[in-house]
């Protein structure tokens, strides 16, 4: 356990500090405009490390550093994915566009974007129909990620935990909006970028370094559990057999269900629409390659570097000596194998990442409650920082809510469902509105429901890790799963990606063929 008088010490630096930036982020919240796009003025290098710190989290650094350890260093595909789609694509093909148009347009968030840019009731309230529903999920993930180290680290109460951690996140971002987050975000990025650094050289250090430790996990793939070996993973130092359903959980799961997932992403794309400019965006670029290869890059090192201390310190490997919690792996190595003035600085980054992310699932929540559906139901065209505060607000409680009663092992899982359901629903239409030479709404509004309802019915009735704890398939059916292996560990968004982009193929041309048929009829 860390000295409590030490941690107390470093978070009230970081919480002031965090606080003081809210501070500033409310003096210069002065309507609407600001608290939901911070005022259309924001620098390259705040662009890109709110952007990083808002992508990586806990879920990166505690849950995929768990999966990690569990499945070995396959997972560097997601930091190559990572900078090449979240990063290079997202920024560069993506991110001026929205930004041109998304000013042109006058969107303050995502679903209003898409509302606008399709000129479509449907398009904006289903995708905030979509974000109130499936967001909470990814969010109280980040919550419990925060909390589980708290709890490894102090023994305190994961319920007190989630609550203390959840009202100091709100409280900031209720007052300052985007500026005050994405202020924030910055901040506790750059605090990231040096914790990641030096739990890097500590756990090189520990395990003899990086020649030595990797021949030791390479030495201990006799240990891999026997159910992964059946499953496919000989080698925490390569990837799983090819085909196999390790294989496909890692790459389809893991690697392209985060990496792809990142382009759609509606609390990321809300950042490019607070831009200064194009060259903002162009400069961020410079400085959000480098942190998601530190930050993701440390994450996937570590964790299967883990199993190599455990193993000479306890004779386990991680998973075992975490009780079979991958979730746990990250928080337990940290108390045990670094030094006590490190847990508490780590667990200060732990914080900062985990209220990065959340203060932005927060903000988007809330200004997709309390502008898009609050519009929906008043016919009030004005935004009203008022009511998107209260927005902010009904959110947050929901995802404490969601948090508490949430089981272990979800932090990994729940992030790759949310990216999933948002690459899957939103991604062919968000191309088709920045790329397409017309923005005709019927396209767009086929695919997003094709996309969205393939991957719930996949996720229900096919996908073994959501179909089985969620138990419909086998109420109505008396199966776990409708299809078995392996399509069992087939990700939902290998299925609803592919489906929402046919639907859209597909309604442009039922378009094309109406059109021509109705200029045959003119002529």
């Amino acid at each position: 356990m860390v000295d409590t008088t030490l941690f107390v010490a470093c978070a009230a630096v970081f919480l002031a500090a965090t606080l003081y930036l809210g501070y500033l982020g409310y003096r210069q919240t002065k309507n609407a405009d600001d608290f939901m796009i911070a005022g259309k003025r924001i620098s390259p290098v705040v662009l890109a490390l709110s952007y990083g710190a808002a992508f990586i989290s806990t879920s990166a650094i505690v849950g995929f550093g768990g999966i990690s350890a569990v499945y070995g260093t396959g997972l560097m595909w997601l930091t190559v994915l990572c900078i090449l789609v979240g990063v290079i694509i997202a920024f560069v093909f993506f991110g001026r566009r929205i930004r041109r148009m998304g000013r042109k347009l006058g969107a303050m968030t995502f679903p209003d974007f898409l509302g606008k840019r399709f000129d479509s009731s449907f398009m904006q309230y289903a995708s905030a129909a979509m974000i109130i529903v499936a967001m909470p999920l990814y969010c109280a993930a980040i919550i419990i990620g925060g909390a589980n180290f708290i709890d490894v680290t102090f023994g305190i109460d994961r319920n007190v935990a989630i609550l203390g951690f959840a009202a100091i996140t709100a409280s900031y971002v209720i007052f300052g909006g985007l500026i005050a987050v994405m202020y924030t975000d910055a901040m506790q990025g750059a605090l990231m970028l040096v914790g990641l650094t030096i739990l890097l050289v500590i756990t090189l250090v520990s395990v003899g370094g990086p020649t030595q430790g990797f021949t030791a996990l390479s030495e201990l793939s006799p240990q891999i559990p026997m159910g992964l070996q059946e499953a496919g993973l000989r080698s925490w130092t390569t990837m799983p057999e090819l085909g196999s359903s390790a294989w496909l959980t890692l790459v389809t799961t893991i690697v392209m269900g985060v990496g792809i997932g990142v382009l759609a992403q509606p609390q990321l794309t809300v950042r490019f629409l607070s831009a200064k400019d194009d060259r903002a965006i162009n400069r961020a670029v410079a400085v959000g390659g480098p942190f998601m290869l530190l930050t993701t890059g440390v994450a996937f090192t570590v964790g299967p570097l883990t199993n190599v201390w455990f193993w000479n310190d306890r004779g386990q490997i991680a998973l075992t000596a975490a009780g079979g919690d991958f979730d746990q792996i990250i928080p337990l190595f940290i108390n045990s194998a670094t030094p006590e003035l490190f847990v508490a600085v780590f667990l200060i980054v732990l914080l900062a990442a985990a209220m990065s992310t959340l203060s932005s699932l927060f903000h988007t929540m809330g200004t997709t409650a309390g502008y898009d559906l609050y519009k929906h139901l008043t016919k009030r065209d004005t935004p009203s920082r008022r009511i998107a505060q209260v927005g902010t607000l009904i959110m947050m409680i929901v995802s404490v809510a969601l948090a508490l009663s949430m089981p272990m092992n979800i932090i990994a899982r729940a992030t790759a469902m949310f990216m999933g359901l948002c690459a899957s629903a939103f991604l062919p239409s968000l191309v088709y509105a920045l790329y397409g030479k017309r923005h005709s709404a019927f396209p767009a509004s086929l695919s997003l429901a094709a996309g969205a309802i393939s991957w719930f019915l996949w996720t229900v009735f096919v996908h073994k890790a959501e179909a089985e704890p969620l138990g419909i398939s086998q109420m109505l059916f008396g199966r776990v799963t409708l299809l078995d292996a392996p399509f069992t560990v087939v990700d939902p968004l290998i299925i609803g990606l592919p489906i929402a982009t046919i639907a859209l193929v597909m309604g442009l041309a039922i378009e094309r063929r109406a059109d021509a048929r109705v200029d045959a009829e003119a002529a």
